[in-house]
């Protein structure tokens, strides 16, 4: 079956199950804070996504809750045990970023992705969720991370839509032009 799909699937019966039981906020967060580590702990990452054979499904359950300071909802434990039982622990990382998307649509929260040159400024965050709420009618929350090859401005992903002022962008657009011009000239 296709990845996404299986990915999606899951993520929308865990989405469900929270719904039931009432603990949504708390797995959503248990969720970012795991996908965060899966994504900055390559080693993490890779023993969860080994086979069996490798590490256990028992010492991948025991992993990830070590990554959250042995502090895990009875939720996500049961679903963490799930995917373990489903051979499914590989997708881990894609399915809780699904669910954390799913959890905050259906909250009327959308997710966004800020990248700037240095730490992002209060009025800069206020100005974006401000101007997604004028433009949606949605709240917002944004995830900020620094990126110092942006040179300047900032790269705001939300959905699909995408806005690029970064002077890295910009000087790559003079670039091009530059490179084009010569080659007319030749």
């Amino acid at each position: 079956m296709n990845r996404s799909i299986v990915v999606s699937r899951y993520a929308f019966a865990l989405l469900k199950y929270v719904q039931e039981s009432g603990g949504g906020a708390v797995v959503c967060s248990e969720a970012r804070s795991l996908c965060q580590t899966l994504g900055e702990v390559s080693e993490l990452r890779r023993a969860v996504e080994a086979s069996d054979d490798v590490v256990s499904a028992f010492d991948k359950k025991k992993l990830l809750q070590s990554a959250l300071g042995n502090r895990i909802s009875p939720e996500l434990s049961r679903f963490l045990t799930l995917l373990n039982e489903k051979g499914r622990m590989a997708l881990v990382q894609d399915i809780l970023r699904d669910f954390v998307k799913m959890y905050h649509r259906s909250t009327g929260v959308r997710m966004a992705h800020l990248t700037t040159a240095r730490e992002p400024s209060e009025r800069l965050l206020q100005r974006l969720k401000a101007l997604v709420k004028q433009k949606t009618g949605e709240d917002v929350l944004i995830e900020a991370e620094v990126d110092p090859s942006l040179v300047g401005g900032f790269v705001f992903d939300l959905d699909d839509y995408l806005l690029d002022a970064s002077v890295k962008r910009q000087l790559d657009l003079i670039r091009e032009e530059f490179i084009e011009r010569n080659r007319r000239i030749i």
